[in-house]
């Protein structure tokens, strides 16, 4: 029989000085407040975030996560479940509660000939794609290779394939989940599928899952890709082309842009499409890209897949400070143009960006009540992001992109992406889900109606 450390279940109560911090029995192991490596264990992706929790569990497998789960839930202590700790606000960690941490759950097995992969929870993408490019398949899987699969998976999944394949959750065959009862569940279309349904989109509200079953599609190991870099003088009229052509791409073709600035100071607009399919199909597809005004810079090229997909690492390292405020737009208008170059010109620091992330396609042909995933009829969403070093600067970053927003706002949908979602209060949170919202609602009053799943972007039961 395997053994696990013990416990008292002690925790939050009066016990004698002499006696050992309580924790919960795990293969793997746990990291206590005060402990060698605590203060590393605590660390999370955005360098933002400091938060303290009591302790980290580090689960080995699924009944790990039960005894996390059971342990907590009988200490009375809040849980921040933690795969990749990508999360802009900071929810993979807590402060005086437990992080239930899957980062060590790393298997995945593909079944080439179903076109299929289980994988476990711990697994970041760039993990992820290696292992299906392995064969030439691979499913939507976020822009940064160190994204947990999981908390992607959750909010929905954007992605290079998007347009062409749905959203991550669209391609979500089974999920493996822990209850706040400490129960193992395996939910689908066909067992469970209320919760699998709710778990396509509706994040970590109804129980930690511990595996992922995936549909994978046959892409080759490379892409056709194009790329332009416009000067800020020319950024107007770039920007009113990439509004046209993305909107009325084909749904092979993924084009994001970017308004970037230089090290020297010099600032642009860029744009950066890829296609899947042949390469003389993409090639007619993208030349636009390539050909559209006077760029600095252009390039039409086959690439490594995982190469894309690694592709926006150095300018998202772990550690730096983030802040974003993200919204869906249907279009780029003009009056949207010109209040983004003026917002834009003010950044206050090389690294920010004003980001536009192409979506549409097959995400947009899925019903709407397929999945908590609402905001189906977005052609971009669209988000500043402030990237700092120094805590002195937190609040002309922080300022800035709320400005930059705030701008947008006039012009946009009034929804929002669940997965950039910061901590922005309860009616966001029902910005991201329309008129599914009340599903989920429901569907927490039977998963989790004491709202043990609290630390996320949260759906509060009725009760």
């Amino acid at each position: 029989m395997e053994q696990r450390q013990p416990y008292d279940g002690l925790i939050g109560k009066s016990r004698p000085e002499s006696r050992p911090t309580p924790r919960p029995r795990l293969k793997g192991n746990v990291i206590l407040e005060g402990n060698a490596g605590y203060d590393e264990a605590r660390k999370v992706w955005n360098g933002a975030i400091d938060k303290k929790p009591a302790m980290i569990a580090y689960c080995a497998d699924a009944q790990d996560v039960v005894e996390a789960v059971t342990f907590a839930r009988s200490s009375a202590f809040p849980v921040a479940v933690r795969s990749g700790g990508h999360n802009v606000a900071g929810l993979s960690v807590c402060d005086g509660g437990m992080v239930i941490d899957l980062s060590r759950m790393k298997r995945i097995d593909v079944d080439p000939v179903r076109r299929t992969a289980r994988a476990e929870a711990g697994l970041d993408l760039g993990e992820f794609d290696r292992a299906t490019q392995a064969h030439g398949l691979a499913t939507t899987m976020g822009v940064n290779s160190d994204t947990g699969i999981a908390g992607l998976t959750l909010g929905g999944g954007f992605g290079k394939l998007g347009r062409k394949y749905g959203l991550t959750c669209d391609n979500l065959i089974a999920a493996e989940v822990v209850t706040a009862e400490g129960q193992i569940l395996r939910a689908s279309a066909t067992e469970h599928p209320d919760l699998f349904w709710g778990l396509r989109g509706g994040g970590g509200n109804f129980g930690i899952v511990t595996a992922f079953e995936y549909q994978l599609h046959a892409i080759g190991t490379s892409l056709l890709v194009a790329s332009a870099l416009h000067p800020y003088d020319q950024a107007r009229g770039a920007m009113q082309f990439y509004d046209e052509f993305a909107r009325n791409a084909a749904d092979e073709v993924n084009v994001d842009a970017a308004l970037v600035t230089l090290p020297s100071g010099d600032r642009f607009f860029s744009i950066a499409g890829s296609y899947v399919g042949s390469q003389h199909d993409g090639e007619l597809a993208l030349s636009p890209i390539v050909k559209f005004g006077s760029p600095v810079e252009t390039r039409l090229a086959t690439v490594p897949y995982l190469e894309i997909q690694s592709g926006g690492d150095a300018l998202f390292p772990r550690g730096r400070r983030y802040y974003w405020k993200a919204q869906f737009l249907r279009q780029i208008s003009i009056g949207a143009i010109d209040a983004l170059l003026d917002a834009y010109a003010r950044a206050p620091n090389t690294s920010s960006l004003l980001v536009f992330q192409h979506v549409g396609g097959a995400i947009a042909r899925v019903p709407i009540a397929s999945s908590p995933y609402a905001n189906r009829d977005a052609a971009f969403d669209c988000f500043p992001i402030a990237i700092w070093n120094d805590p002195a600067d937190d609040d002309a970053n922080m300022g800035w992109a709320r400005e930059l927003w705030s701008a947008l706002r006039p012009y946009s949908t009034g929804g929002v992406y669940a997965n950039n979602l910061g901590d922005e209060g309860e009616d966001r949170v029902r910005d991201a889900y329309g008129e599914n919202y009340a599903r989920l609602v429901a569907l927490k009053d039977k998963y989790d109606p004491t709202n043990f799943f609290r630390l996320n972007q949260n759906i509060k039961p009725t009760a």
